[in-house]
């Protein structure tokens, strides 16, 4: 058993990630601004932001791993990159693992590059990738820290919510597109791909991405 803190686990991707380690008996604790409408039983729940970490105490303190499943959407839209930079400098020196859940954006379109972000990338949806990207780059510069970033396929969300099919390939670094040239997958396989990385680490201080 390990000890997860979910941020942002009443969200889309971060919900699916707390059922599924959740499921697996892992001791999960869920940081989220609002209170949760419908909280999962098995999980712990703390209300707070994580751009106050001094108010959260100590809920970090022996963590296996910290995932981090914020969205620079709403109130949060601009707040990402300095939660995140916040995070990296108090688990640094620390055992505790950082996972990052990341955009498509970010990820090549082929071994080598390019990034489907520098591919005609939808204008509405290019601040959401540049947080994902800068946030890869936060990582990447991080000194004594212990991390895994995580792509999504290209459609990934709410309004593709798909089916737990308990399968998924791991691309490395390069978006993952199904025979027919699609790039999906649902949110409880990519909570499975999230939680099989923190229970064996494949990808430490790397990123990867998912998809079917």
């Amino acid at each position: 058993m390990s000890r997860i803190v979910v941020i942002g686990g009443t969200g889309y991707a971060g919900s699916h990630i707390t059922r599924e380690a959740v499921s697996r008996g892992h001791e999960v604790t869920v940081i989220s601004r609002q209170a949760p409408e419908a909280p999962l039983d098995g999980a712990r729940y703390v209300q707070g932001s994580v751009l106050d970490l001094d108010g959260l105490g100590d809920v970090f303190d022996g963590a296996d791993a910290v995932v981090s499943a914020l969205s620079p959407r709403g109130d949060m839209e601009n707040e990402v990159i300095g939660a995140l930079r916040g995070l990296t400098e108090k688990l640094a020196g620390t055992p505790t693992r950082l996972g990052v859940v990341g955009g498509a954006g970010g990820s090549l379109v082929a071994p080598g590059g390019p990034r489907l972000f520098d591919q005609g990338f939808p204008e509405e949806y290019k601040h959401e990738a540049q947080v994902g990207i800068d946030s890869l780059e936060l990582l990447q510069q991080a000194d004594d820290l212990e991390w895994f970033f995580i792509h999504p396929a290209e459609v990934f969300g709410p309004w593709a919510e798909g089916e737990r099919t308990g399968r998924y390939r791991d691309g490395g670094d390069v978006l993952v597109r199904d025979a027919d040239g699609n790039s999906t997958i649902s949110g409880a396989d990519f909570a499975i791909a999230v939680v099989d990385e923190i229970e064996q680490p494949k990808h430490r201080r790397g990123r990867f991405t998912v998809g079917y």
